[in-house]
């Protein structure tokens, strides 16, 4: 999802004029949409299962590098062990 300055960067005077537009473009381009005012970036709009996926990888690689520390510092578990916690 690389940002297309020419295309994804829009005054907030745009939004206020055609917010469907704006949104409409986020959401078919699947790249956000970088909101700014007098030359500032203020905000950002971004298709709603855009940000869903996004936020779902991200839970995903946390929980992964939580995993590699936990490896790291020792604390594993047998397989016996969490196949009878689990009831399998």
């Amino acid at each position: 999802m690389q940002t297309k300055f020419s295309e994804d960067v829009i005054p907030l005077s745009d939004l206020k004029i055609n917010p469907g537009k704006v949104v409409n473009h986020a959401k078919d381009t699947h790249r956000p949409v970088l909101i700014t005012s007098r030359g500032r970036g203020v905000a950002v709009v971004q298709g709603l299962d855009d940000y869903e996926n996004i936020k779902e990888e991200l839970e995903f690689v946390k929980a992964v590098a939580q995993g590699l520390m936990e490896i790291k510092e020792g604390e594993t578990s047998d397989i016996s062990d969490v196949k009878k916690q689990l009831g399998i």
